[in-house]
Order: structure tokens, then C-alpha cells, then sequence
């Protein structure tokens, strides 16, 4: 029996709805297999904003700080104008959490269900065989750019004279990139034992020395092939034979784009999940932070329509990297997959011949088959 603190941030939009069906699925795990979860809330993004003024509060932050692990929905929908007014954003609570407890590795697994491929724009004969990684670099790069703690040029946008400009700060440090790129290595080691490290080293001086550490790291492990990829050419790749990648180690900003792209070989940006760790280390695994990769999706709030997959998913990724539980982990994963080859979908991956159901309908027919599994 696990006894674990998990804290649940649902966040903007749809976080709620598809939080509250991976919650559930979690609840299930643990009366299913004698677990006991103690779940704390807290408020991140617009909501916190409104009621506590900051997109994250101390308060909410130090609950986190004391959990196994967080289980988080989605933030963002804030308008353009009140962006550019110089006040907090919702997005600054992720920002937060990923820098302060050190979160620099984003696990986002990509493994197409056979019984979706029909969901995918891709032709079934491109995907079969299709399991790979992404282990996302997370605590620097361009996104970082806007924080007073980054040396030299900060991001900006500056009014000289009737013309605006902007100017971004793309900064790495050999550490920061050590080590991610370490934990792809180690991650392949137990896979298919292939690492592509994708850059733009052609252009960018991060870049080339992304690639200088990658090639020292990749002494270090003999047994594991590896090669250097521009991203350019992997976003071609992901395309034309997305079954030749094992792992795919890369910086922020092109991680994020790049999985965005990989999600489509899935049917839908909704079926991901994602793992943000660090170094810290839990009683049975790592202390992470655990989300569906798509955003807050505003324009669906309500309507029962989010898919709630990518979340039930992260939880999947929760209990096997923080709580250890491997076991319930894989029965949650087969759980979704009965649904899905049972012919269930959410709207944004129907397909003819398939039942189309709702958020919460989804999360009821998952919990179900796990309960029988």
C-alpha cells in the first residue's frame, strides 16, 4: 500500500473538466489496489489572479512544496490587452513551478493506439511502429528570456520613436543542458537505445554548443546510437517515418512546437501527456509535475466537449514516476486503450463508425474498464 500527497492545480478553461476525470481515475487506483492519496487544491492562473493577485500564491506554492507530485490542468486565456498592461499572467504560475522546484526535463511519450490510426492525418502504414519520447529541455531557453535572474539582453519590447521593437533572449548554459541531455541517454538506455538530439546549429551559437555537450555525453554511454538532427529536418521526419525515433531530446521552444506536431500522429493534441522533473526525489520516485500538453482551450469551456485522455494520461505518468506504481500505471494506460478500441471518442477524435461522448463520459468508461481490469 502507497500513502502519497498529490496536489491538484486544475487551472484555466478546460483544466477543470479534464483534471477532475483524471482525479477521478486516480480515486479509482486507489480503492482498487489499497492506496491512500491525500489530495490538496489550490488556485493557479486567471482564478488566482482575480481572488489572490499573483498567478501562483506563496500559500499555493508551498502546498506543492510538500506533495509527491501535482497534477495539473491547463492556464492561459488572458486577453491581449490586459497582457500588454504589464500585469501578471497566468502563465507565470507553469513558469514558477518549473524554475523554483527545478523541473527541467518535460517527458511527452508519443505512441499512436492502433485502433486510432484512422484518427490520424497520417496514412495506418506511417504510424505502425510509432513509439518515441520527447525529453524537452524546460527550465531555459527563449521562454526564460523576460526574468530579471537571465545575464545579459532581457525580452523586451521597446517604442522608439513611432516604431516598436522586440528582442527575445535565447540563453543556455552547458549545465542546463548537461543535464537533459543526460536523462535522454538514460531513458533510451532502457528503450530502443537511439537518442536524436535536434537543434538549429547552423544558425544559433546555443545550438552549437547543444551540440558539443551532446557529443561529450553521448561518450559516456557506448551502447546507445545517437545522432544530430536540425529541426527543420526532424519536423519532416516526424512526418515521414515517425517509427525511426526512439528518443528525441531538444530545447524549450522546439520541443514545444515539435510535440504539438508529433500529437497529430495520436489523432489529437488532447491525447498527450506530459511529465515535468527534476532532481527531487520522492519516498518511491521523482517529485514532478503532470499535464496534458494542450492549453486551456476557452472557446469549449463548458461544453463537455475537452477530451480528457492527455490528462487521465499524465496521472498514468504520475503514478508510475512519483508514487513508483508501475502496476496501476500500465492498468490506467490499458484501460484507455480498451475505450478507445471500443470505439468511444471525444469530439476531436471521431471518426466514422465510432460513438462520439463526452468529457465525462470518457473518464466514467475509462474508470469502468479499469474497475474490471
Amino acid at each position: 500500500m502507497s500513502n502519497a500527497t498529490i496536489t491538484v492545480l486544475p487551472g484555466d478553461g478546460v483544466g477543470p473538466e479534464v483534471t477532475s476525470q483524471a482525479l477521478q481515475v486516480l480515486r479509482a487506483v486507489e480503492d482498487l489496489y489499497g492506496h491512500t492519496f491525500t489530495v490538496h487544491r489550490g488556485l493557479v492562473g486567471l482564478d488566482a489572479i482575480e481572488e489572490q493577485g499573483v498567478a501562483i500564491s506563496d500559500a499555493t506554492f508551498e502546498t506543492c512544496a510538500h506533495s509527491d507530485a501535482i497534477l495539473f490542468g491547463a492556464v492561459g486565456g488572458l486577453p491581449a490587452a490586459a497582457k500588454r498592461a504589464g500585469g501578471p499572467r497566468p502563465e507565470q504560475a507553469l513558469f514558477r513551478l518549473r524554475k523554483e522546484f527545478g523541473f527541467f526535463a518535460n517527458l511527452r511519450p508519443v505512441r499512436p493506439v492502433e485502433a486510432m490510426y484512422e484518427a490520424s492525418p497520417l496514412k495506418p502504414e506511417y504510424l505502425k511502429g510509432t513509439d518515441m519520447i520527447f525529453v524537452r529541455e524546460l527550465s531555459a531557453g527563449l521562454y526564460y528570456g523576460h526574468l530579471d535572474s537571465v545575464p545579459g539582453k532581457p525580452s523586451e519590447i521597446r517604442h522608439n520613436g513611432q516604431e516598436a521593437e522586440a528582442v527575445d533572449t535565447l540563453l543556455y548554459t552547458e549545465q542546463e543542458i548537461e543535464r537533459v541531455v543526460r536523462a535522454a541517454f538514460e531513458i533510451a538506455a532502457g528503450r530502443r537505445r537511439k537518442v536524436t538530439s535536434v537543434d538549429k546549429a547552423n544558425v544559433l551559437s546555443s545550438s552549437v554548443l547543444w551540440r558539443e555537450v551532446v557529443e561529450r555525453v553521448a561518450r559516456d554511454h557506448p551502447t546507445v546510437a545517437w545522432e544530430h538532427m536540425l529541426v527543420d529536418a526532424c519536423a519532416m521526419q516526424l512526418i515521414r517515418d515517425p517509427a525511426d525515433f526512439d528518443v528525441v531530446v531538444t530545447e524549450n521552444l522546439f520541443g514545444d512546437i515539435l510535440t504539438d506536431e508529433a500529437s497529430m500522429l495520436t489523432g489529437s493534441i488532447g491525447m498527450l501527456p506530459s511529465a515535468s522533473l527534476g532532481v527531487r526525489r520522492t519516498e518511491a520516485g521523482m517529485f514532478g509535475l503532470y499535464e496534458p500538453i494542450h492549453g486551456s482551450a476557452p472557446d469549449i469551456v463548458g461544453q463537455d466537449k475537452a477530451n480528457p485522455i492527455g490528462a487521465v494520461l499524465s496521472a498514468a505518468l504520475l503514478l508510475r514516476h512519483s508514487l513508483g506504481l508501475t502496476r496501476e500505471a500500465a492498468a490506467v494506460e490499458e484501460a484507455v486503450e480498451d475505450v478507445l478500441r471500443e470505439g468511444y471518442r471525444t469530439v476531436d477524435i471521431h471518426e466514422g463508425g465510432c460513438t462520439v461522448v463526452g468529457t465525462s463520459e470518457m473518464g466514467q468508461r475509462i474508470r469502468h474498464k479499469l474497475t474490471r481490469s
